[in-house]
This record gives structure tokens, C-alpha cells and sequence, in this order.
């Protein structure tokens, strides 16, 4: 390269990330219906595509151990078919009015909504009401759907990552509690689901204080309270969270030391990895401290573990570490998925990141590229109506503070290397960890064993086949 051209000096300059742009998060109405349900409603100008969500406190957590995987199952039964229309009409109803219905459950909530160009709210929020008011949980499309899960774990136990991760919640918490397993149920519950279960786990009433509608878009001239309130506006009435499921405790798994669990797969080329133990709740007081560690430790592409076992040591194509936080506390987990003769390398190195993190503050350097990248990709997440309601409806899910969305930026910025670390020490428990590998025992174990990273047990399992009809 000519240094003296002033192109090509100019291409050979490595770019700087620039400073954020300002950013407010839109400006939220917030009421009641007359029945308690909250109304809440962002005016976007020039949206025209509304975004509304029911929000509704009815999540997979909440549901008896014996009816596991029923809550999402049920919200995705929803938009099968009413009272008055079964799904083809539905549909037709939906796509008549430009309108996309969708419905799903999680850990901490199902939700309910409808996209649809302003000009057409009014008849999209009636089609809403009717799913919400009047399912009918057909018993074929039930039957249909579940069969569709059932295939759908048979999958998993074929797929070595999905296999780590269900092996990981179950050792990291307490048999019988809801987050020892996923969130669509085991094979042993899904294959006892029908009708009558799905309308009972959709029924199942909750606190109100979690409940809510949330409407954004262009919504000048449109009289929102006006149109909900004849729909939704008893939906919250005898609703009290005294006649909520009682919540089974999320415990973890009493682990006081570090446990790894070797998981069989004859022959495997490689091995899924998974570190970690019980994690925290999205109410956690040092939430933003947590998450920039987080993104340091294991959520960019630069982050301390892909770079030390992708570029520097060509393990992986990708590695990476985060906390999945939800009302109660979730899972905090490393993962990698590596070659089979560097799975007791990577492990190493991966544990030896986890107690780096502990035991030095961060860089200035690694401080900004974690900051900069949350506090600079947090407007690109808000450029549509859909995540702005997705956003506001966390607020309600988690009983955040109502200005949570606006403090988020300043607070991350705020965070130095000293919170980072004090989070680290805090929340990374190291002397009891799960360690979950999925790869061929035969060629692992004796290493791992010599490695002497804690307790070794081998699971062998029938070999998992799956369902090719």
C-alpha cells in the first residue's frame, strides 16, 4: 500500500465506532379499563402498522408439574379456532383486515396480539377479543398440535444441543420445580394434554398488577380507550392473585460442589459444552452491572471467551455466556460446541475465563466496547411498533419501575469496571458449577476424569433415533 495516496492511506485506517445518538424512549399513556385491566398506549407518528398485545399473567411457571408444557400449548391452540369460527375463517377474518394474529406463552406470561394498519384497528381488536373471550381448543387441532411437540422432542433428543441444555437445567434445578424443564413440557406430560387441559391452563387467572393491553402505532384521531373498553373492559374483573396457581418454588439443585455430567453420544465429532449453575432474576438490583459483565465475559463477537477459544485457540466457530433472566431466577450458562479431542482443552480454557473475570477489573477498552455496543444498539431494537410494545409489556411482566426504559441507557453508561467486577464475585459462583458435556464418552472421559474438574458422571442413554414418517 502507497501510504502517501491519501485513499489509500485512508483504506488502511482501521474505523472507530462513532458516539450514540440521542435517544428517548416513546412517550407511554398508561390507564385502566373499568374492570382494572391497565391500558397502556404509545403514539408513534407516521407507524401506520398498529402493534396491540394482551398481556396476561399466565405463564409456564405457573402451571402444576403434571400438566407441563400446557401453557404454551394452549396459547398456540388459540388462533386454531372460536366459538364462532374455526381456523380457516379466522384467518380469512384476519387477512381481510390486513391483520396478522399471533399468540404465545413463555416462562412469565402468554400474550396475545394483532398487527394491523391503524385504519382497521377497530374490527382487528374484535377478532383479538374473540380469540381472548371465546377459544374453542378444537380437539383435533389440540391433537394436532401436540403431536406436532411430541415429534418436536423426539427431535431433541437427536440434537446434541438441545440435549446439553436439557441436561443442564436438569442438574442445575430442583427435580419438580418448573425450570428443571422447558418451558413446552416433557414427553411424559405433553402426551397426557387435551382440550380440557388447554382450556383449564388458559383459564388459570393470575395477579392483575402482571396483566395489561398495549396498543402502539400512529394512533391520532383514533379513540383507543373508546374502542377496548366494550371488548376488554371486565376482562380483569375476579381476577386477584389470591386465585393464582400457588408457584412451586424455583430452587436449584443444592449443588456444593461442581458436578459434571458426560452425556454419550457414540462417535460424536464433537462435543456441546455447558457451564454454569443457577442464575438471577430480571429484578435483580445490579441488573445493568450484570449484563455489561455479561456481554465482557461472553456476549459479543470480542467477548473474553470467543476470543480466547475461537480466535486464539480455533476451537469453536462461536462461544458464549449470558444470564437468561425471568421473575424468578433463570439459568446463567458458558457454551461452546467444540471438536471432541479439544473438548477437555476448551473446558479448561473456559473455566479459566470464568475465574479471570473474578479476579481483575475489566479493561477501559473492554468497558467500551460493552457499553457502547448496549448503549448503541438499544434504539435499533425500537424502530418498529412490535418491540416497543414487546418492551413495554417486560415492564409489566417483571413489575419494573415505569421509567425503567428510559434510565436503561444512562445506567449502563454508568456502570464501571469496579461494578463489573464486584458483579462477577457476586454472581459467578465457581466451586459449584454444572458442567454439562454431550460428545462421545469413550473418547473423553478418562480425560476429563484426569482433568479433575469435578465429579464425573457418564449418562448413557438408548441412542436417540428419530421419527422419519
Amino acid at each position: 500500500m502507497n501510504l502517501s495516496d491519501p485513499v489509500e492511506a485512508a483504506l488502511g485506517v482501521r474505523p472507530v465506532p462513532g458516539t450514540p445518538r440521542p435517544f428517548t424512549f416513546p412517550t407511554a399513556a398508561r390507564g385502566r379499563l373499568s374492570g382494572g385491566l391497565p391500558l397502556v398506549t404509545v403514539h408513534l407518528p407516521g407507524r401506520p402498522l398498529v402493534s396491540a398485545s394482551l398481556y396476561l399473567p399466565n405463564g409456564a411457571v405457573d402451571e402444576p408439574s403434571d400438566e407441563g408444557g400446557a401453557t404454551v400449548l394452549a396459547a398456540r391452540a388459540l388462533t386454531e379456532g372460536t366459538r364462532h369460527r374455526d381456523a380457516v375463517a379466522l384467518t380469512e377474518a384476519a387477512e381481510r383486515l390486513g391483520a396478522s394474529l399471533r399468540a404465545e406463552a413463555g416462562w412469565d406470561a402468554t400474550v396475545v396480539g394483532v398487527d394491523v394498519p391503524a385504519e382497521r384497528l377497530g374490527p382487528a381488536l374484535e377478532l383479538l377479543a374473540e380469540i381472548v373471550r371465546e377459544p374453542a381448543f378444537p380437539e383435533r387441532e389440540v391433537e394436532r398440535l401436540r403431536d406436532q411437540r411430541l415429534n418436536d422432542l423426539l427431535q431433541a433428543r437427536v440434537d446434541p444441543a438441545r440435549r446439553a441444555e436439557e441436561a443442564f437445567i436438569e442438574t442445575i434445578f430442583a427435580a419438580g420445580t418448573p425450570y428443571a424443564r422447558v418451558a413446552g413440557g416433557r414427553r411424559e406430560t405433553v402426551e397426557t394434554l387435551d382440550a380440557s387441559i388447554l382450556r383449564r391452563a388458559f383459564a388459570r387467572s393470575g395477579d392483575p398488577d402482571r396483566a395489561a393491553l398495549i396498543l402502539g402505532g400512529d394512533l391520532a384521531g383514533i379513540d383507543v380507550a373508546g374502542i377496548v373498553e366494550p371488548l376488554f373492559g371486565d376482562l380483569a374483573a375476579g381476577a386477584s392473585a389470591a386465585g393464582a396457581m400457588p408457584v412451586p418454588p424455583v430452587i436449584g439443585n443444592g449443588l456444593d460442589r461442581t458436578r459434571v455430567r458426560l452425556v454419550h453420544r457414540p462417535g460424536a465429532v464433537q462435543s456441546e459444552l455447558r457451564v454454569g449453575h443457577l442464575g438471577l432474576p430480571r429484578r435483580t438490583p445490579d441488573y445493568h452491572a450484570v449484563t455489561v459483565m455479561a456481554m465482557i465475559l461472553g456476549g459479543l463477537f470480542n467477548s473474553r471467551l470467543n476470543m480466547k477459544l475461537r480466535e486464539e485457540k480455533g476451537y469453536t466457530y462461536g462461544a458464549g455466556a449470558g444470564f437468561d433472566f425471568r421473575r424468578f431466577a433463570g439459568p446463567f450458562s458458558a457454551r461452546a460446541a467444540v471438536n471432541t479431542d479439544a473438548t477437555v482443552p476448551a473446558l479448561l480454557d473456559l473455566l479459566a475465563e470464568l475465574r479471570r473475570i473474578r479476579e481483575a477489573a475489566p479493561t477501559d477498552a473492554e468497558m467500551r466496547a460493552a457499553r457502547d455496543y448496549l448503549v448503541g444498539v438499544f434504539p435499533l431494537r425500537f424502530e418498529t411498533p412490535g418491540p416497543i410494545v414487546g418492551a413495554l409489556g417486560g415492564i409489566v411482566t417483571f413489575g419494573l419501575p415505569d421509567d425503567e426504559l428510559d434510565r436503561y441507557r444512562p445506567a449502563i453508561d454508568a456502570v464501571t469496571a469496579a461494578d463489573v467486577l464486584a458483579a462477577a464475585r457476586a454472581h459467578l459462583h465457581l466451586e459449584r458449577l454444572a458442567v454439562i458435556v454431550v460428545g462421545d464418552a469413550d473418547a473423553v472421559g478418562a480425560d476429563l476424569e484426569k482433568a479433575g474438574i469435578g465429579d464425573v458422571e457418564v449418562v448413557r442413554e438408548a441412542e436417540p433415533v428419530a421419527d422419519e414418517s
